[in-house]
């Protein structure tokens, strides 16, 4: 069955999962990227980017497990970019380049219409206005018996959550204060929805829980 999956989605260590204040200089929001060092050094984030070299062990293993058995993406508009509103041309296609890492299609969540954008190395950005249940529907039909991963933003997640749509989500907890920003548990009880500890991996870069959902 195919499963809903957040992977290596970073927390400060007051809950914040980006930065205030997003734009084009800041995708993180401010601070935000102080968040992901762990990731940055991995060999799994470097080869995604095309570049070699890289760390391995525990924080590569859990870098590389966010994109094992994964045949497409869900996201928000905001992971997508800063655009807010109706979208006005097509110039913008991401943060990735031509060749974004993901290599599956992917869906993004948006209140606005925009026609599917094909990019290189397999990845297709499709544009879903009719909510998070159809964006579902869709990228399980896209995945073909592989499993669904979940990106950001907060708010996408949230939504995911309360439906009581997500299976397993892993969280990097970063040794670092945001103040202000997205707070993912925000108005949120993961007990109540029915999530319970599975894995705890403490490293000095960052904190490693996995939560799954009781069936």
């Amino acid at each position: 069955m195919t499963k809903l999956r957040v992977h290596a989605f970073t927390l400060s260590l007051d809950g914040y999962g980006a930065g205030p204040n997003q734009n084009l200089d800041n995708p993180l929001g401010i601070g935000g990227v102080a968040l992901h060092e762990w990731a940055f050094a991995t060999r799994t984030f470097q080869r995604m980017f095309g570049g070699d070299g890289g760390t391995t062990g525990i924080d590569d293993d859990f870098a590389a497990r966010g994109f094992s058995n994964i045949g497409a993406w869900i996201m928000g508009r905001n992971m997508f970019g800063p655009i807010r509103g109706p979208w006005s041309d097509d110039a913008w296609k991401g943060w990735w380049g031509d060749n974004p890492p993901y290599h599956v299609p992917v869906f993004v969540l948006t209140n606005h219409p925009r026609a599917a954008i094909t990019m290189d190395g397999g990845t297709t950005f499709h544009f879903v206005t009719e909510g998070i249940h159809a964006a579902l529907k869709r990228a399980t039909e896209a995945a073909e018996g592989r499993d669904v991963r979940l990106g950001g933003g907060v708010a996408t997640i949230q939504q995911y959550l309360r439906a009581g749509l997500v299976d397993e989500m892993h969280l990097a907890i970063a040794p670092t204060l945001l103040g202000s920003g997205e707070h993912l548990f925000a108005d949120l009880d993961a007990v109540q929805l029915g999530y319970r500890l599975t894995e705890h991996v403490s490293l000095p870069a960052a904190t490693h829980v996995v939560l799954s959902r009781s069936v």
